[in-house]
C-alpha cells in the first residue's frame, strides 16, 4: 500500500532530485499534500500533478496537523532543517530529512533522541550511501578483490562562484551567505564525508589545514584533511570550494589495496576502473544518479541504511575537520 506523503519545500531539491524518483515509486508513495513558503511554487506543482488546491499550504504546521499524512519529506534550507524536522517528529510523522538534517552535532543528537522517544522512522537522504557506483566500490573492497585496502586519495572541487550565475543550487541566497558552520563545506562536502565513512568505516584521527578566504559561502578556499580510520586505512581528502580540477583525468577517488587499486573519476562518469598489480584491468559500469531512487525505496522497505545516527557521524567529522583547521591557525597565509 502506498504511503501518503507530505512535502515541505517544493524548490530545486524536490523538483530535480526527489520528485523524479517519487514518480518512479508510484506504488510506494502517494503525494497527499505539499507546502512551500512561496505558495505559488507549491500551487504550480500541485496543478501539474492534479492535486486539489485544499492540499496546498504555505504554513507547514497546517500540513503536519493532517491525520492522513504518513510520512513527510523535508527539503528546506539547512538553517531550517532542525526546527522543521523537530516539528515533524513531534507531530508523530515519519520523516525523510535532507542532509545535513542539523547544522551541529548537538542539534543532530537532539533530533535522534526525539526520534527514539516518538518511535518514528527517519531516513537522512544521503544519496552517496545509495549511489550505484559507490555500492559497487563497497562490494569490491568488502570482497577483498583488491586485497587489503591501506590508503586512498580523494580530491573534490566545486566551482561555486561560476555556479552562482546559473540555474543551479548555488544560485540560492542562503547558500551564498550561509548562517551555518562551514558554509558549502557542510552543505556539499558532507556527501564526501558520508562516502568515505561508508567505504572505510569510522575515523580514529583527523588532522587538517585550510587556506582562509573572505568569501562568505565558505571560510576556506581549500581544505586538506589527513584521516586515519579505525581499520588502519589512511587517506588524504582535498576539497576546493572555488574550482574543479582542469587536468584530465582528475585525481577523483583512488583507492589502493595490496592486490590492486580502484579509480572513480566522478560520481557522474558511469565507470569504475580496477587495475591489478599483475597487469590485469577491468571496468565496472553503473547508472549515475540512482541514489535518490534507491534511498526513497529503502525508506519504504524499511531497514534504513542512512540513519540519523550515521548522519550524526558525518556532521561530527565535518566539525572535527573545521576544528583541526582552527587548531592549526598559527599558520599565516600571505
Amino acid at each position: 500500500m502506498a504511503q501518503k506523503l507530505g512535502v515541505i519545500g517544493t524548490g530545486f531539491a524536490w523538483d530535480r532530485l526527489h520528485y523524479p524518483a517519487i514518480k518512479q515509486l508510484g506504488d510506494q508513495y502517494e503525494i497527499a499534500a505539499v507546502c512551500n513558503k512561496t505558495i505559488d511554487k507549491a500551487q504550480g506543482f500541485a496543478q501539474g500533478i492534479g492535486l486539489a488546491p485544499e492540499n496546498v499550504y504555505s504554513d507547514y504546521r497546517e500540513l503536519l496537523a493532517r491525520p492522513d499524512i504518513d510520512v513527510v519529506d523535508v527539503l528546506v534550507p539547512i538553517s531550517e532543517n532542525y526546527e522543521v524536522a523537530k516539528d515533524v517528529l513531534l507531530a508523530g510523522k515519519d520523516l525523510i530529512a535532507e542532509k545535513p538534517f542539523a547544522s551541529t552535532p548537538e542539534a543532530a543528537q537532539e533530533l535522534i533522541d526525539l526520534k527514539n522517544r516518538q518511535m518514528r522512522k527517519v531516513l537522512v537522504a544521503e544519496n552517496y550511501r545509495y549511489d550505484e557506483g559507490n555500492t559497487i566500490i563497497k562490494d569490491i573492497i568488502t570482497s577483498g578483490q583488491i586485497g587489503e585496502v591501506f590508503s586512498f586519495l580523494y580530491s573534490k572541487g566545486a566551482n561555486f562562484e561560476a555556479d552562482m550565475l546559473g540555474d543551479t543550487f548555488a544560485a540560492k541566497e542562503w547558500r551564498q551567505h550561509p548562517t551555518f558552520p562551514g558554509g558549502i563545506f557542510l552543505d556539499g562536502g558532507i556527501h564526501d564525508i558520508a562516502l568515505m565513512r561508508y567505504l572505510f568505516g569510522e575515523v580514529a584521527q583527523v588532522s587538517a589545514q585550510g587556506r582562509p578566504q573572505t568569501e562568505s559561502y565558505c571560510p576556506y578556499r581549500c581544505i586538506t584533511a589527513l584521516l586515519r580510520f579505525d581499520s588502519g586505512i589512511i587517506g588524504t581528502y582535498c576539497y576546493d570550494s572555488k574550482g574543479t580540477e582542469p587536468i584530465k583525468p582528475p585525481v577523483g577517488l583512488r583507492i589502493y589495496g595490496t592486490l590492486g587499486s580502484i579509480y572513480l573519476e566522478s560520481s557522474t562518469c558511469g565507470t569504475i576502473q580496477i587495475c591489478y598489480n599483475d597487469g590485469r584491468s577491468e571496468q565496472r559500469s553503473f547508472t549515475p544518479g540512482r541514489g535518490y531512487y534507491n534511498e526513497l525505496l529503502n525508506f519504504y522497505q524499511g531497514d534504513i541504511l542512512s540513519t540519523p545516527e550515521k548522519e550524526l557521524g558525518d556532521i561530527e567529522l565535518i566539525h572535527d575537520i573545521l576544528a583541526a583547521i582552527q587548531e592549526d591557525a598559527a599558520q599565516e597565509w600571505l
